[in-house]
């Protein structure tokens, strides 16, 4: 009888940075680690890109196929009647809800080659999309679909925070995006704010939830914008560890913002 192999440890990639004065934390942010949907930042990124430009319209009629609609996972629109949506439709819910049927559709729309070069036009080393969503991965497809770094979504989140990433335009659009999400678990359930509400700090934030997987990325608005991604890979078993480690480095981002007793402009 020969003794079990020690269980793999869980891998973590982060980053937290301040814009104002660049104070940076930050745990082997050059690791690459599968993003699960947090990839979906780029495809939401060259929807962007395009609806700035003209090149793409927000009422653009799209369709569902039917194995959009099979693939479960997360996501509505797949268990909804209607088989069309517009572009604007399909974005919202990649954003709000994480919507894989959605994702698919529009990675078909603008292609999965758009949204590897605009990551490479954006100064992304070592992230990128691999694929579409899949039900099942066989060995004659990617086994993941995106891989990225903490460094490399942090400085693409500090472009989309300031303007500079495609424009004010493309970058507002994204950062709307991400302020509808509805997943606040992971790194976002320590930041003090409250997601149903404009006032007080925001949080725009994508994320990622995968067998082995949780990552988290976004922009938080206090007193200071911070922007910050933090992934980690874990073996089986060790799913609430992960999502502690995610957390805990809410609180750093929490603290970096200057989130307490923040009140936004308008209140």
């Amino acid at each position: 009888m020969t003794a079990d192999a020690p269980a793999a440890p869980t891998r973590v990639g982060a980053m937290v940075r301040r814009l104002d004065d660049r104070r940076i934390l930050s745990l082997d942010p050059d690791l690459v680690l599968p993003l699960a949907s947090v990839g979906k930042l780029l495809l939401l990124g060259e929807v962007a890109r395009r609806l700035a430009d003209g090149t793409l319209a927000p009422d653009q009629p799209v369709d569902l196929l039917d194995d959009d609609r099979a693939l479960g996972g997360t996501g509505v629109l797949g268990l909804l009647s209607p088989r069309r949506w517009t572009v604007a439709d399909l974005t919202t819910a990649v954003a709000a809800v994480s919507d894989n049927a959605a994702t698919n559709a529009l990675l078909r729309l603008v292609t999965l080659d758009a949204v590897q070069e605009l990551a490479l036009r954006s100064g992304l080393r070592d992230t990128t999309v691999h694929d579409r969503i899949r039900a099942a991965r066989g060995p004659d497809v990617p086994p993941t679909f995106a891989t990225g770094t903490a460094h490399d979504l942090c400085a693409f989140l500090a472009d989309v925070a300031t303007g500079s990433w495609q424009g004010q335009r493309a970058s507002g659009l994204l950062r709307g995006w991400l302020a509808r999400n509805t997943d606040h678990t992971l790194v976002a359930d320590t930041i003090r704010h409250d997601p149903w509400s404009a006032a007080g700090a925001q949080v725009l934030n994508k994320t990622g939830t995968d067998t082995g997987v949780r990552a988290d990325a976004g922009i938080v608005v206090g007193r200071h914008t911070v922007v910050y991604a933090v992934v980690a890979a874990f073996p089986p078993g060790a799913e609430r560890a992960a999502v502690g480690e995610l957390r805990r480095w809410g609180t750093a981002v929490d603290r970096l913002a200057g989130t307490r007793g923040h009140r936004s402009a308008s209140s």
